[in-house]
């Protein structure tokens, strides 16, 4: 899943490494530094950073902005069909992952566990130790590192806005134990004070829920297309048809009715943590 599994996760290849490296070569090449290359891509230094030190995947309009910056040699374009190869990223996972790191809008319910953005390390540990087959330990530190690289979306993005409904019961689970759901209590409420980022808690008890259909995922680009992400067992979806999408829009903007309000929704979590 994207917030759990072997392969949900971007893993630091060495492609990504060779392919961060041309990019480097190629902005000092035109005598630009990270910030200036950045405004050429319409990308924070940070972002540009991360590209370059292997550590993000490129999306499709980073490399055509960073091959006009960089004279239009096509090595870009040749290079990054290699990265998406590479056995590190999940298959049904990599188109999103590029989406993400440039939305302007993110969408996320989720009934099954706490999304990947908001994991504390030690509830994302807990997720790894319960996978089957089980993951080694080298497994296990590339996974909490990419999901840890991954969480830097939520403040390098100060733009884009962030939404997050989470259902109560993901909390009174206790995954990992209660100092484990005190702290990741402590640290979704942390986040929510985030200007972008919204979070709203659904009661346990709900008379009417229009997400019973499960986890949603949505996002807006920058050129203002709208794509849905579902996610099963080893497999995922990207969605881009409008119909399909114009549904599941309706759904998250019901919930985002039904559940509690931003402002009840710490109240409750401030309870829940106090609680424990």
């Amino acid at each position: 899943m994207v917030g759990t599994g072997t392969g949900g996760e971007p893993e630091f290849s060495d492609s990504l490494r060779t392919f961060g490296a041309v990019v480097q070569a190629l902005r000092e090449n035109a005598g630009l530094s990270r910030e200036e290359f950045g405004e050429y891509v319409r990308y924070s230094k940070h972002t540009v950073a991360s590209v370059e030190l292997g550590r993000r995947m490129p999306d499709p309009a980073f490399v055509e902005r960073a091959e006009e910056a960089t004279g239009n040699t096509g090595a870009l374009r040749k290079a990054v069909g290699r990265v998406a190869r590479q056995p590190g990223l999940a298959a049904w996972f990599r188109q999103w992952a590029r989406l993400e790191t440039v939305a302007i809008a993110l969408y996320t319910y989720e009934c099954r566990m706490i999304p990947g953005l908001l994991q504390t390390e030690a509830y994302a540990r807990q997720l790894f130790a319960d996978e089957l087959p089980p993951l080694g330990d080298e497994q296990i530190e590339a996974q909490w590192a990419a999901r840890a690289e991954r969480q830097r979306l939520l403040r390098e993005r100060p733009n884009t806005a962030f939404s997050f409904i989470l259902e109560e019961h993901l909390f009174l689970r206790r995954t990992g134990g209660v100092e484990v759901t005190r702290e990741l209590i402590g640290h979704v409420l942390e986040i929510a004070k985030l200007r972008n980022v919204e979070v709203q808690v659904m009661p346990q008890v709900r008379e009417s829920h229009s997400g019973l259909h499960g986890p949603i995922r949505l996002l807006e680009t920058p050129e203002h297309k709208w794509f849905a992400y579902n996610e099963g067992q080893e497999s995922g979806q990207l969605i881009s048809d409008a119909k399909v999408l114009s549904v599941l829009q309706m759904r998250y903007a019901r919930m985002r009715s039904e559940a509690l309000t931003t402002q009840d929704s710490v109240s409750l979590l401030q309870r829940m943590r106090g609680d424990l």
